[in-house]
């Protein structure tokens, strides 16, 4: 890939929810190995995109998981965090980018990647660009699976059934039950 254009999407998966980390992936995919299927990964199935992940990893040309845990989305707030992950998910490609694309209307900071590297921001971007689709769904399997994980040590809460989202089951044991490590203070209803 010397000499061509290395584009990397990059998305998040876990914004929204009360308890748990925010995950990003940054996925550079190869022209030479397509993925059929691709899409925005809340719109597929668990078992599509369990699939599809398996598929990007193996034929990426290099991707990145990176998160922001509990303490810094509370410290920094879920934005500044999620950019936190982004920026992480970058930084730990073992191939450097010279065109980042990211879902959102914001970039990270991100002046020591690579010189000459240029960012755009593109809402909606996991609906319309490959690689952005690719790293929504790396983020988002990711992400449900160290919620599935961490359901064991946190018992009660049914991480893995709900993945620290403010379902009417979730907000219920709240409020029966004192938070988890894991519930982020700074969201309601944890304040």
């Amino acid at each position: 890939m010397r000499g061509r254009a290395r584009i990397a999407g990059v998305d998040e998966a876990g914004r929204g929810p009360l308890a748990g980390p925010v995950v990003a992936a940054a996925v550079i995919l190869n022209p030479r190995r397509r993925i059929r299927g691709l899409a925005d990964s809340k719109i597929l199935p668990p078992e599509e995109r369990t699939r599809l992940a398996a598929l990007i990893r193996g034929r990426a040309l290099a991707w990145s998981i990176a998160w922001a845990d509990r303490d810094e989305i509370d410290a920094l707030n879920i934005l500044e965090a999620t950019l936190l992950a982004m920026r992480r998910a970058l930084l730990a490609l073992p191939v450097p980018p010279t065109r980042v694309l990211i879902d959102g209307n914001r970039c990270p900071c991100l002046e020591d990647l690579a010189p000459g590297c240029t960012l755009e921001a593109i809402i909606d971007g996991d609906a319309s660009v490959a690689a952005i689709s690719a790293a929504s769904i790396l983020a988002k399997t990711y992400r449900d699976g160290m919620m599935q994980a961490l359901d064991a040590c946190y018992p009660g809460f049914e991480l893995a059934r709900h993945k620290g989202y403010a379902t009417r089951a979730h907000l219920k044991t709240l409020r029966r039950r004192a938070p988890s490590p894991l519930h982020r203070r700074s969201f309601s209803p944890m304040r």
